[in-house]
């Protein structure tokens, strides 16, 4: 570009503006420099910081709420069991026991193939009594289901000798011992009772039975 001057003074306005212009190109360039220093020298300090501080991983934000579905509840796969066992067992009040019973002096009872010693033994208290239930007072309906979960409970256990107590009828219409005949024939037709016996009078008598049952599980 070709400027005409004139006269010396705007031959001197010329030279100040060419001379502003170019100080401010400097001025620029330098900032500009100054600019792309510092990337480096910040680029230079991030490496050595990452190559201190080695690999990282981001840390889990502890207040955000998990939305994993909470598992299953598990299955209680023996109670089903045994409640199913429970409800096949529909004990019978009217089953016939006559044949089964050893009415002498002091009742008996023993399971086919069991010696005729057992009873025997069970009575002079070979075995301790290590469980009781009364079943005293309740109805028939109660006292089934209670005799039923106390033997299940106690064969499950590992117990072997018990006591039931089921009165001697004396408050029944016409004094007649209709919970002693039933307890009979329940325990009769449970397959864990192995033999029992009319309880020695000291645990009892007549209004009582000890219950051997077979080894738990």
């Amino acid at each position: 570009m070709v400027v005409k001057v004139h006269s010396l003074a705007e031959l001197k306005q010329v030279k100040k503006a060419i001379a502003a212009r170019e100080v401010e190109r400097r001025s620029a360039l330098a900032r500009e420099k100054a600019v792309a220093l510092q990337k480096i020298k910040d680029q230079g300090q991030n490496n050595l910081f990452l190559a201190a501080i080695g690999k990282t991983q981001a840390i889990p934000h502890t207040a955000r709420a998990s939305l994993k579905p909470a598992p299953p509840p598990a299955i209680p796969l023996q109670l089903a069991l045994d409640e199913a066992a429970a409800l096949q067992e529909a004990w019978s009040d009217e089953v016939d026991i006559s044949n089964l019973l050893e009415t002498d002096a002091q009742l008996s009872y023993r399971r086919q193939g069991v010696g005729p010693d057992v009873p025997q033994n069970l009575r002079r208290g070979k075995w301790s009594i290590q469980r009781q239930i009364d079943l005293h007072g309740l109805r028939s309906d109660d006292a089934r289901e209670a005799l039923s979960q106390f033997i299940r409970t106690a064969h499950q256990q590992g117990i072997r000798c018990v006591r039931v107590v089921h009165g001697k009828g004396l408050g029944s219409p016409g004094k007649t011992p209709v919970l002693k005949d039933k307890v009979h024939r329940w325990l009769v037709q449970k397959n864990d009772v192995i033999a029992f016996v009319q309880a020695p009078p000291a645990h009892g008598g007549a209004g009582a039975l000890l219950v051997l049952l077979k080894p738990g599980i």
